[in-house]
């Protein structure tokens, strides 16, 4: 892979704590960091980000507030180059999605689709978000498990997202650590699952959630 361009173009959800930076971490940190795991997934880890936020003309917006625009550049450990876009000025949901570019091919990936070079391969049949909003409470009740990443690899996407948003604050590249050692990780990750399990343990009385 060579090239991912990234898109969450959107409108404030209707919430409000959204924008208050003191409740929320910005759009980058609330709804393009799953643009950021999906870019991770297929092109790798990336170790430099600059963000550059988009300044409020007079009269419109309000300082105090998360950035409404932000762009940014990402430099991919292998090489690879990779850009996301985000907006929240918008009044409907206009694009969320990654494109990534190889050597004669093009992926284009949706919330709902699949394209590749042009043609859609993949059509979501309206079931998609309840499967995996299905998934999560399934896991939460310690029913069925079907978790198909570790803690560890949310929390780097997480930390992907916020070296976004520090670069946006900072105006300026943020460089990121490297992978962490793989052994380390998997003692890391059944540490979490353990203390994750028992306090869901705890919480629950020890049984399982109806």
């Amino acid at each position: 892979m060579r090239l991912a361009i990234g898109h969450w173009l959107d409108k404030v959800p209707p919430v409000g704590w959204w924008l208050d930076p003191a409740l929320s971490g910005g759009q980058v940190v609330e709804q393009a960091v799953h643009v950021l795991d999906l870019a991770r997934l297929l092109v790798g880890e990336v170790e430099m980000v600059h963000a550059v936020p988009a300044a409020n003309p007079p009269g419109e917006g309000a300082d105090g507030e998360v950035d409404r625009a932000v762009a940014a550049v990402l430099r991919f450990s292998d090489g690879a180059a990779g850009m996301l876009a985000t907006t929240c000025l918008l009044h409907h949901k206009h694009r969320v999605g990654l494109e990534v570019h190889a050597d004669g091919i093009a992926l284009d990936l949706t919330e709902t689709r699949l394209t590749v070079d042009g043609e859609t391969i993949v059509q979501d049949d309206g079931q998609a978000k309840t499967r995996v909003s299905r998934a999560f409470i399934d896991a939460v009740r310690g029913r069925d498990d079907d978790v198909r990443v570790t803690y560890r690899e949310a929390l780097r996407t997480h930390e992907l997202a916020l070296a976004v948003a520090r670069s946006a604050a900072e105006r300026r590249p943020v460089v990121l650590d490297g992978p962490p050692d793989g052994q380390l990780d998997g003692q890391l990750d059944g540490q979490l699952d353990g203390q994750l399990h028992g306090q869901r343990d705890g919480r629950f009385g020890g049984q399982g959630v109806a």
